[in-house]
């Protein structure tokens, strides 16, 4: 079984991805560490990034899709959190996660692992940021692919994180996948 987590930013999708892999003993791959590290190599910020794939998507974006692509005609049975890899590999268990700009904000802000990369003055500015990113990415994906990422139906499994525990949300999707798989 091959299962996509999109996302919006800050919902949990690392963090679920992480749970699962540990639960199914899959591995785990994650287009945003991706991303993270292109941002570190050019030391640019992600917001940089998706500007540059907005205006040369042949680069960025050619990378990503073709890694997920590729992946899903390889590999069996891994966890991959990425905005189009549901998209990529359609074949796979297809789950979203929704998560408030303001609690998302939050999350991003005091996230530690996200220093050096994302610039957040305040939680206010980091609600900016995440709605740049957000019309960013979603610009992008319509010129290149016409594709809506936040149309819900196009998801087997959408959980809102806004105001439950990663505990909680790792339950409701192992629930959501044993009962679409029976």
């Amino acid at each position: 079984m091959i299962i996509t987590i999109g996302g919006h930013h800050g919902a949990g999708k690392s963090t679920l991805g992480a749970h699962l892999a540990e639960h199914y003993r899959y591995k785990r791959y994650s287009t945003w560490d991706f991303m993270r590290g292109l941002a570190l190599e050019r030391w640019v910020s992600i917001i940089d990034i998706n500007r540059e794939a907005e205006t040369d998507g042949s680069i960025i974006d050619t990378i990503l899709d073709d890694r997920q692509r590729d992946l899903g005609k390889v590999e069996d049975d891994f966890i991959i959190d990425g905005r189009l890899a549901f998209h990529f590999i359609p074949h796979a268990m297809k789950i979203f996660l929704t998560v408030t700009p303001l609690e998302a904000a939050h999350r991003i802000f005091t996230d530690s692992t996200r220093q050096g990369i994302e610039t957040h003055e305040t939680i206010e500015h980091t609600v900016v940021n995440i709605e740049i990113r957000r019309q960013s990415e979603n610009d992008r994906y319509m010129k290149y692919y016409g594709l809506h990422i936040y149309d819900m139906d196009l998801y087997d499994v959408v959980i809102d994180t806004s105001s439950r525990t990663p505990d909680e949300v790792y339950n409701l999707v192992i629930q959501a996948i044993d009962a679409l798989h029976k």
